[in-house]
């Protein structure tokens, strides 16, 4: 498995941050225990077409805008070159005024943006997508230990209808 190597080409100003902001460090921590990188060991989309082999990835993420905001970069290996080929961003900030964060998933490739709103649903973290239409979808978050979790997509087709799992991802924290 390729690993990339993330050289900082070019720096934003006031985009990256160092930790959680002041005063918000335990609010935080729902999505601040990622902060890292992170090895996406099998990727599964139960309709894709080719499922001959699973694909492998990375996750990144990192504290941005003063602490109050965390981005991170998902992505998988080019099953030919090994090299990390980006999917998208998502950043996620904890709304006060909602006890949940907000979470703006970004995938040029896929030509779309998703917005969700995020909480701790017992030992899980759901992403519950904003309405748009008669789909509904939810990312999961689950089986988080200090160095691996679980990941899931899950839709369903129209209001009470049933939900189907369409992607799962086993992800473990890269050692450094």
């Amino acid at each position: 498995m390729s690993r990339s190597k993330s050289p900082i080409v070019w720096k934003i100003e006031g985009l990256p941050a160092t930790g959680p902001a002041k005063g918000l460090s335990k609010k935080l921590r729902l999505f601040g225990q990622f902060i890292g990188d992170w090895d996406i060991l099998e990727i599964r989309a139960p309709r894709s077409r080719d499922r001959s082999k699973p694909l492998t990835g990375e996750v990144h993420f990192n504290w941005i805008l003063g602490g109050r905001a965390i981005q991170d970069v998902w992505g998988h290996h080019d099953p030919t070159t090994g090299r990390f080929v980006p999917w998208g961003t998502t950043v996620r900030y904890y709304s006060p005024a909602l006890d949940a964060w907000r979470s703006t998933w970004i995938a040029p490739g896929q030509k779309f943006v998703r917005r969700f709103v995020g909480r701790r649903v017992g030992s899980e973290i759901v992403l519950k997508e904003e309405p748009r239409g008669l789909r509904t979808e939810w990312w999961i978050f689950s089986d988080i230990r200090s160095d691996s979790f679980n990941w899931r997509a899950v839709q369903r087709q129209r209001s009470g209808g049933p939900w189907e799992t369409v992607e799962t991802m086993r992800i473990q924290r890269r050692d450094h």
